[in-house]
């Protein structure tokens, strides 16, 4: 008997015990795993291997994420991309493969998912189809559901370093030269308001939680994000994280909820992790009240195009121009940092510019590095060495 028929048979029994229990934890499924084992060697003979990738099996699907439990467990795999029943594909070492399991049903994935999601404190199901949820090891999981991803229960989960990123990891990995290291490290210390901009899975958190790790300890950190990531080892560091609303419509907490709060803290510098709505605004006022060398990143091509989102996101609000929010950026964001995924799937640093000054209701950027290359001097007193 296969492997695969002895996982399912015992993973039944497990259930068929389970339904007569209110509560289980993780020691109780592993006591009715083993029980359920003890019954079949009665008729099969296994291997010590077979048994422990039986229980690990039937743990996992009962328990954890199931067949894709033992790829968040390898640390070399730093995403896992699950297309409903159809396929599951991983990056591992900077490349793109299909692995050969798969989900073979759709309720098992969406129950899955919905477990995942509760313990989180988040709700998805058909009216709320979409979730954003941050896993108990630091990895982020964004699932779709039917009627939005019309090939089944969709999963991306986008794992993060156990051992966090170094400037040296990205200057040997060709992320980043020396001297542009040299310069943002500076820009840091120096309170420089920094906007770190690319594309999807261009490094940008990853980076944002580097340079803050170069920000004095004597200085207090608030930080905001829609789904925690960052791991900033600071002793004076308040971390807020939003909440969506729950089946009611009612305890919702956004991103500009937080970032008002956030001004009452007493902040030296505020952290916000992505700003992707009218949330723009209220970060631009307050990177424009004292809270110098504060730090946030957005989806955009180049530099240019970032700050064109902001002023459009920030016109989202509906009641500040164009031509005052111009102004905002201007005055709040000293310099952008653009990433760049390469075709070999490595990041880069693309471009550092300084946010220089408005002329004929035009935002000025001057490039300072661009593909490694100084280009420019910047002309703002504290980025001046």
């Amino acid at each position: 008997m296969e492997s695969r028929c002895i996982s399912e048979i015992i993973e039944q029994k497990v259930i068929n015990r389970i339904d007569q229990t209110k509560e289980c934890s993780d020691r109780d499924i592993k006591e009715f795993i083993s029980n359920a084992m003890s019954e079949i060697e009665k008729y099969v003979i296994l291997s010590d291997n077979e048994k422990v990738q039986i229980s690990n099996t039937v743990f996992n699907s009962r328990r954890r994420m199931g067949i894709i439990q033992p790829l968040l467990d390898n640390p070399e795999v730093n995403e896992i991309m699950i297309n409903g029943t159809q396929n599951i594909y991983i990056e591992k070492n900077n490349k793109l493969f299909q692995i050969s399991e798969r989900y073979n049903s759709k309720d098992f994935l969406y129950n899955v998912i919905q477990t995942i999601a509760s313990r989180a404190g988040r709700v998805i199901n058909e009216s709320t189809p979409i979730v954003d949820v941050r896993l108990e090891d630091g990895s982020r999981l964004n699932a779709v559901l039917n009627p939005v991803s019309l090939n089944g229960p969709s999963v991306t989960i986008r794992k993060f370093a156990e051992k966090p990123y170094r400037m040296e990891d990205f200057i040997k990995s060709g992320t980043i030269t020396q001297n542009e290291c040299d310069f943002l490290i500076f820009a840091v210390q120096n309170r420089a308001n920094i906007f770190i901009s690319g594309g999807t899975s261009s490094g940008k958190t990853t980076f944002l939680n580097v340079l803050a790790s170069y920000i004095p300890e004597d200085q207090r950190i608030v930080t905001i994000e829609d789904c925690a990531e960052l791991k900033l080892k600071h002793p004076n560091i308040v971390k807020m994280e939003t909440r969506n609303a729950n089946s009611e419509g009612k305890g919702e907490i956004s991103m500009r909820n937080l970032i008002k709060a956030s001004l009452r803290m007493r902040p030296d510098r505020i952290i916000i992790g992505e700003v992707r709505d009218e949330s723009a605004l209220d970060m631009l006022t307050a990177l424009c009240t004292g809270h110098d060398g504060s730090m946030s990143t957005g989806h955009a091509n180049s530099a240019k195009d970032m700050l064109v989102r902001l002023e459009t996101m920030a016109l989202w609000e509906g009641h500040v121009s164009s031509a005052a929010i111009k102004r905002q950026i201007v005055t709040g964001i000293d310099l952008i940092v653009h990433l760049k995924r390469e075709e070999d799937m490595t990041r880069k640093v693309v471009e550092i510019s300084e946010i220089s000054y408005l002329e004929q209701q035009e935002i000025i950027v001057t490039p300072i590095f661009l593909n490694g290359e100084e280009i420019g001097k910047c002309s703002k007193r504290k980025l001046i060495k």
